[in-house]
């Protein structure tokens, strides 16, 4: 039936998204519409949950609606809900009478503003369900009994840790012991008569607040592989351990290579880096022009494909890396060892080698298999000091300094281009010492000239690999895109601009944005500007690999960088794709023949779906394990709940009931809400609340302003972990409207 509806187009086909402030709104993105189909209540949700694939049937459009800009807390709401009730009676159902109330007045409240409504419906059914195992922490309200001693088998609700879920129903004579815990459980059903889900519980992670146990929680909530490589891995591995090294010339291995071991090569890093996938060179020829080299680490040459251990790189996709730990891709004797370009030791290497213009210009390009060894392995900032150094004279020195030429032209080459120079809040964590997790600051990460020397000629080894393997595998080469973002996307953006800055924003291309970024500017704030840029960034649609032969030919190009034309290849050691395109490029180049797998389009495209997955989930587990320690770097500086550590902020959205901030130097956003009487002006990103400091008077915030938060780390009675919370003490406090 709902097959049907969609063929005949009565009903229309897409994922759900819950929303993050309001547990009684969602969309469902369609392709009939520019805007996500708005869905309001439970009931028209009909139990979906995020990441579902929905069939939604829309409203004639004057039931259509405005998104309530209000923030609705599904805990708050629901904490007098009865797990061990029956279905659809008693409390459940004054509970859903009250959550269709609440509804109801919001969408009333949305009608009085002026914007454009939104294609509004309700969801007739779910086509495939997200299920999978969620993390989650008892409600100890919900507990009939706290006896540690009790067996009973009591129903209790399980929260998850995001806050797109709904509450679980879960059965267990274990209550008691799990209050504090942070637990695994999975969903059996969700019949049409429950407000919830039921499911089960599944296993305890550890006691919630400790390092291990959230650790963990975070790698099973974003799907994370990270257990240890097994037999069949690690057989594949060369028998000699750390004991192997390349072989003297006349051995099979160097058969098509290059013997690059002579010249000045030197790799620049973060510091501790273990995985070192790059190194690069530059030396002056004779005829004017410079040589350049880019030189990646040839995983190729120890992962075969349709070996153990190619299957596992494939499934996990992509190394993970969180604040205190690295969940590796490859098995680390060749991620750390034998594959990590090491200083002063012969590695294996794939090579890209220019012959560049004073200019930056491309003469010639080659690529070849090759044996380096690696002059020295700089961090970031060594190889900046080693720059700047008037002192410093070396033939090595001078290479990093014409390395560092080149990839200022590189850079304005793109920027003439049209590439956009967008931004994302990065933050360094601060431990204690070396050798200890425990982190006691956070600051913003200092982006030096050798940070842009390295990826520049990152991004032209990726291009240049990307037109030859494309060029020879025009149907299955792997490769990599950013598609530009429709224009509504950046509606909200440009309109906050206009209305609070007077400033404007033109999306009609990457080089016209990149331009009206450029010109976003407060001369009495430095960090504006980039805050702009990062709400920019997330107006954005994400980067993806795909299949060559599966998209059409006018859809490669990659927005962000103003290029036609782009893959990934400079890091094997933490990227799966990356190993497909060495794989694809030896055969170019005819060192080796492809695999017949990737001479498969239908294959080619199934890995990439996976590896895509596992890259934004990677992405998401990284920011969750900086969030976590972020909080406890600031209970080091005594956020406690009594003090709190004060920070200055930017408004970056305004609801019914509070606003949205960001805390630039920290990097992170909080949520701040009101109480009282609050004003809310929808058309000017503004809302009015009486002031703390003038009986009478009104403040106004809007989006841009600048304020001050007082930051506290809170122990959660529910979840029994530290949770970060903000008041608003400039200003006005927050705590006392």
């Amino acid at each position: 039936m709902l097959t049907t509806g969609v063929k005949s187009g009565i009903l229309h086909q897409g994922h759900f998204s819950a929303n993050q402030y309001n547990y009684l709104e969602g969309t469902v993105k369609v392709a009939a519409f520019d805007t996500p189909v708005l869905v309001v209540g439970r009931q028209n949700m009909n139990r979906a949950m995020q990441g579902d694939i929905v069939a939604v049937e829309i409203f004639l459009e004057p039931e259509w609606r405005i998104p309530t800009n209000a923030v609705v807390d599904q805990d708050a709401a629901l904490r007098n809900d009865d797990a061990d009730q029956s279905d659809g009676e008693g409390d459940e159902v004054l509970q859903a009478d009250e959550e269709a109330r609440i509804a109801k007045d919001l969408a009333e409240e949305a009608k009085g503003t002026r914007k454009e409504r939104s294609p509004t419906g309700r969801i007739v059914g779910i086509v495939k369900r997200n299920w999978r195992t969620y993390v989650c922490h008892l409600d100890p309200t919900s507990l009939s009994s706290m006896s540690p001693t009790s067996t009973a088998t009591q129903a209790v609700f399980a929260i998850p840790t995001s806050t797109l879920l709904p509450r679980i129903r879960i059965r267990t004579r274990q209550a008691p012991q799990l209050l504090d815990q942070k637990i695994l459980v999975t969903i059996d059903r969700w019949d049409i008569t429950s407000r919830y889900p039921e499911g089960h519980f599944v296993r305890a992670l550890g006691k919630a607040g400790t390092k291990e146990a959230e650790q963990e929680a975070l790698l099973v909530e974003y799907g994370v592989a990270y257990g240890a490589f097994g037999k069949a891995i690690q057989a594949c591995l060369p028998p000699e351990g750390d004991n192997w090294i390349v072989p003297p010339k006349g051995d099979k291995v160097w058969k098509g290579r290059e013997d690059l071991r002579e010249l000045l090569i030197c790799s620049i890093d973060p510091p501790g880096c273990q995985d070192i996938d790059d190194a690069l060179h530059a030396r002056p020829l004779e005829n004017g022009n410079i040589e350049a080299g880019v030189h990646i680490a040839d995983v190729s040459h120890f992962v075969h494909a349709e070996t153990p251990m190619d299957s596992e790189a494939a499934a996990r996709g992509t190394t993970v890396y969180l604040v205190d730990k690295r969940i590796d891709m490859l098995p680390s004797l060749l991620g750390t060892n034998l594959c990590s370009l090491r200083p002063h030791v012969e590695r294996l290497a794939f090579s890209v080698i220019w012959e560049l213009t004073p200019e930056a210009k491309i003469a010639n390009v080659r690529f070849t298999k090759s044996v380096i060894a690696s002059k020295e392995a700089f961090t970031y900032e060594q190889a900046q000091l080693r720059k700047d150094d008037i002192n410093m004279n070396d033939p090595l020195t001078h290479s990093v300094r014409l390395l560092n030429s080149l990839a200022q032209k590189l850079r304005e080459g793109r920027m003439r281009a049209g590439a956009l120079n967008l931004a994302s809040p990065e933050v360094k964590i601060h431990m204690e010492s070396a050798e200890s997790s425990d982190p006691i600051d956070v600051k913003q990460k200092e982006q030096l000239e050798t940070n842009s020397l390295v990826e520049e000629f990152m991004l032209l080894a990726n291009i240049s690999v990307a037109k030859k393997i494309q060029e020879v595998f025009p149907l299955t080469a792997v490769l990599r895109r950013h598609m530009p973002p429709p224009a509504i996307n950046f509606e909200t953006l440009k309109d906050i601009l206009k209305k609070r800055r007077g400033l404007d924003l033109d999306v009609r291309s990457s080089g016209a944005l990149a331009t009206s970024l450029d010109r976003c500017v407060d001369p009495t704030e430095n960090s504006f500007n980039t805050l702009v840029r990062i709400m920019a960034t997330r107006c954005m649609l994400s980067a993806e690999y795909f299949c060559s032969g599966s998209v059409s030919r006018d859809t490669f190009g990659h927005y962000g960088l103003a290029s036609p034309i782009y893959t990934h290849f400079t890091s094997p050691i933490r990227r799966y794709a990356d190993v497909l395109v060495h794989r694809q490029l030896a055969a170019a180049i005819d060192h080796s023949p492809l695999h017949a797998s990737l001479h498969s389009k239908d294959y080619v495209e199934r890995v990439l779906n996976n590896v895509n997955r596992r890259h934004r989930m990677a992405q998401m587990a990284s920011r969750a394990s900086i969030e976590f320690y972020v909080g406890l770097a600031l209970q080091g500086r005594g956020a406690s709940a009594v003090n709190g550590v004060r920070e200055e902020a930017f408004v970056i959205r305004t609801f019914r009931n509070g606003i949205g901030v960001f805390v630039y130097r920290l990097g992170i956003e909080g949520l701040v809400t009101f109480k009282g009487e609050v004003d809310f002006n929808a058309e000017a990103y503004t809302i009015s609340v009486p002031s703390t400091s003038k009986k009478g008077e009104r403040k106004s915030l809007s989006v841009f302003d600048k304020v001050v938060v007082n930051i506290t780390v809170e122990k959660n009675a529910n979840t029994q972990r530290g949770t970060v919370k903000m008041e608003l003490v400039s200003p006005v406090t927050s705590g006392l409207i």
